[in-house]
């Protein structure tokens, strides 16, 4: 694993293309593989014999077919071309030959210029857009990856039936009727944060997947056990700037699924795959730097922060609702973002918080460590767009000078869960119809920074409004427990 780690540091440290080849043959790469996001957040890839991959290919790209990929062409202009970029080369783990993998950016065909609604291309508008806007230079992101991990799974969906399994022996639901003695050690229910080995039985394969995220160039913080009695874990990973901080939030997934599928283990980023149990956000740490001076850290009385990043916030705040679409995009993520559970149901910002929509640690004592932690976000987004999308949000706010307390959004002291008839809140939207109608209303700002093209809202509703019927169109099991004896 040691020569996989020197030769992707000296393939991505390549002057040229001629170089590139050069190495990867030399150290007898057997295939070059290309990844790349489509809108909606997967990853695909295409593979290239070493042999036939040549230094051209950087520049000329590699033909694909975009009528085939979520929110790219149509069926009539399809063709487009794969650019890979260098500095992204990885040698994969998984598998038996040697494989050096690449992330691309989506061109057109015949230019070569990167397309519009590519979220590489659109993550590169978010950096370029905020570095010239005088507010600040760079931001930098640090997420927080959470996820299940369950023994095994099984699951269908067709008209005559559907139905999920799911074993854990963490939370004692064995994957057999065979008798397993390792089931004595279990996690208490509400008892998963930082439980210990033995009931914390993945402490191992943690391990591995952030030694092995580590070796890929992320940099991993900590990693625990998480609150989700069946199995929830999280990995933490320091600040990034944008591009770079999406592209190892893809690869660290992709890094946490094929470790799983090693072990024999499945694991699933879906924010809530299991009834009264904690789901899994994708909590974004967010810091923005100007002359190389940090930006958020002040005295303005609030939390900390200073005036500037009143306004960041204030612009996330006020634009929250139609921002759901992205942020939060799938069915499953209304079903985590409901009270009692460490997720936030209102727009707000508070220090300490966790049930607020935007929590500013309190621990962050060092003005180069001052952060603001947005929370509704799950691993069901696009990381490309959301990050991108926030930038957008804060950049209006800071061009209007909006100050969150003057539009209800806080600071509120206490459980934002327990309700309080004092408190005025803002609520997130309940339902992806819901959130999708606010993006529609509201979503010009995305098209008006200059980061986002003028057609990802109608395209990014048209794709998720799809998705929203299907769940709709079908009946749940558990309406047959309610119904079926109407």
């Amino acid at each position: 694993m040691h020569q996989h780690l020197e030769l992707s540091t000296r393939l991505r440290e390549t002057a040229t293309g001629d170089e590139f080849v050069a190495i990867a043959l030399d150290a007898e790469v057997d295939f070059i593989n290309l990844r790349f996001a489509d809108l909606l957040g997967r990853w695909h890839h295409v593979t290239i014999p070493a042999t036939a991959f040549h230094a051209r290919l950087f520049e000329s790209g590699v033909g694909f077919d975009g009528s085939s990929v979520s929110g790219f062409k149509s069926v009539e202009r399809g063709d487009m071309v794969l650019l890979p970029d260098p500095t992204t080369a990885l040698v994969d783990d998984y598998g038996d030959h040697t494989v050096v993998s690449l992330i691309a950016s989506a061109g057109e065909a015949d230019t070569k210029e990167l397309f519009r609604l590519d979220p590489r291309t659109i993550a590169r508008n978010a950096e370029a857009v905020l570095s010239s806007s005088g507010h600040a230079d760079v931001s930098l992101w640090s997420p927080e990856l959470e996820f299940y991990i369950f023994a095994a799974v099984d699951y269908d969906d067709t008209p005559s039936g559907s139905f999920y399994d799911v074993a854990s022996h963490e939370a004692g639901w064995p994957a057999t009727e065979e008798r397993d003695e390792e089931l004595a050690y279990r996690i208490r229910p509400e008892g998963g944060y930082q439980a210990v080995p033995p009931s914390d039985r993945y402490f191992d394969l943690r391990n591995e997947i952030s030694t092995r995220m580590l070796e890929a160039g992320i940099p991993v913080k900590y990693h625990h056990h998480e609150n989700g009695r069946p199995g929830q874990q999280e990995i933490e990973v320091h600040p990034e700037p944008l591009l770079l901080a999406a592209d190892h939030l893809m690869l660290g997934k992709y890094i946490v699924r094929n470790t799983a599928a090693e072990w024999g283990v499945a694991a699933t980023f879906m924010p809530k795959p299991i009834a009264d149990q904690a789901g899994s956000g994708l909590h974004l740490h967010i810091r923005l730097v100007k002359d190389g001076q940090p930006l958020l850290h002040g005295d303005d009385g609030c939390a900390g922060l200073s005036c500037k990043a009143l306004s960041f916030l204030g612009g996330i705040l006020s634009h929250g609702r139609a921002l759901a679409a992205v942020t939060s995009p799938s069915t499953n993520s209304y079903r985590r973002l409901r009270p009692g559970y460490e997720a936030p149901v209102a727009l707000s910002f508070s220090a300490g918080d966790r049930s607020a929509a935007i929590r500013i640690p309190k621990y962050a004592t060092e003005p180069e460590m001052k952060s603001a932690e947005f929370r509704p976000a799950d691993a069901t987004c696009n990381p490309y767009l959301v990050m991108s999308a926030l930038i957008a949000a804060g950049l209006d706010g800071m061009e209007r000078g909006i100050d969150p307390r003057d539009e209800g959004f806080g600071p509120f002291e206490g459980n934002l869960d327990e309700r309080d008839p004092g408190r005025k809140l803002i609520p997130l939207p309940a339902s992806l119809d819901e959130a999708l109608h606010e993006l529609r209303k509201g979503g010009a700002f995305l098209s008006d920074s200059g980061i986002f093209p003028a057609e990802f809202v109608e395209t990014w509703v048209r794709l998720k409004t799809r998705e929203a019927e299907i769940v709709a169109g079908r009946p749940h099991p558990t309406e047959y427990a309610l119904y079926f004896d109407c």
